[in-house]
Order: structure tokens, then C-alpha cells, then sequence
């Protein structure tokens, strides 16, 4: 059986394990929150149309504190790591779409921005990782 080829410049590794990891990586940053006394809002918000951004998890505090949380899992801390690979332009879409959701709501309650950060060494929950200025 011949290896599967792929074209120059892209991954060595197929986009669906890329996707099942990233969806495992949430599955674990839900589940750390969450017994951690927060509750699921929603998950994957996106913004509408094109150049919008994405939210992994909204969560909210027992206090009323609304929580966009973003996940990222990393094999190992080379390079900084997960936390780390969240960059300026990631932190714009994501602000960008946390005003998009909170456009839905009546009266927007307190919020924050976190990161929930999986590599080779456990799980890091980073509350207020970043803010929206």
C-alpha cells in the first residue's frame, strides 16, 4: 500500500486528525470548566458571513460572568506553547465575535476572556487571558 501523498507546503497530517484532535482538546477544556462550577452557554459560536470569527466555548460564572473561552492544545511547549500561539489577529476575531453574541442579548452582563491551554503536561485554565482593547 502506497503512502498517502500530500501536496507541497500543506500538513503531513490528514485535516480529519487535526480535527479530532482539536475537538478532543474541548471536549477536555469543557469538561475542566465545567467541574470547575461553570455552565455551557454555547459552543463554536461563529459570526456570520465571511472574516468574522469564532468563540470555542461561551461560558458562564455562578456570578453571572459571561466566559468566551478559547482552546488550544499543543504536543509539546516548543515554540511558547498553546497559550502562546494565540496571536493578535486570533485575539481581534475573537473579540469580534464575542460583540456579535452579545448584540443578542438584552443587557450584556459582565465578561471575560480565558484560554484553556492543553499540552503534553496537563491542562491550564488562564482566566482573563487577554482583554478586549
Amino acid at each position: 500500500m502506497r503512502p498517502i501523498q500530500f501536496p507541497r507546503g500543506r500538513s503531513s497530517v490528514p485535516a480529519a486528525t487535526t480535527k479530532a484532535a482539536g475537538d478532543a482538546a474541548e471536549e477536555r477544556a469543557l469538561a475542566h470548566l465545567r467541574e470547575r462550577g461553570l455552565v455551557l452557554v454555547a459552543r463554536n459560536y461563529r459570526t456570520p458571513g465571511r472574516g468574522g470569527g469564532e468563540i470555542d466555548l461561551v461560558m458562564r460564572e455562578a456570578d453571572g460572568t459571561l466566559v468566551f473561552v478559547e482552546v488550544r492544545g499543543r504536543a509539546s511547549a516548543r515554540y511558547g506553547g498553546a497559550a502562546a500561539s494565540i496571536g493578535h489577529a486570533k485575539r481581534r476575531r475573537i473579540v469580534f465575535a464575542a460583540r456579535h453574541f452579545l448584540t443578542r442579548l438584552a443587557a450584556p452582563p459582565p465578561c471575560r476572556f480565558d484560554v484553556v491551554s492543553l499540552e503534553a503536561g496537563g491542562i491550564e485554565w488562564l482566566k482573563a487571558a487577554f482583554d478586549a482593547g
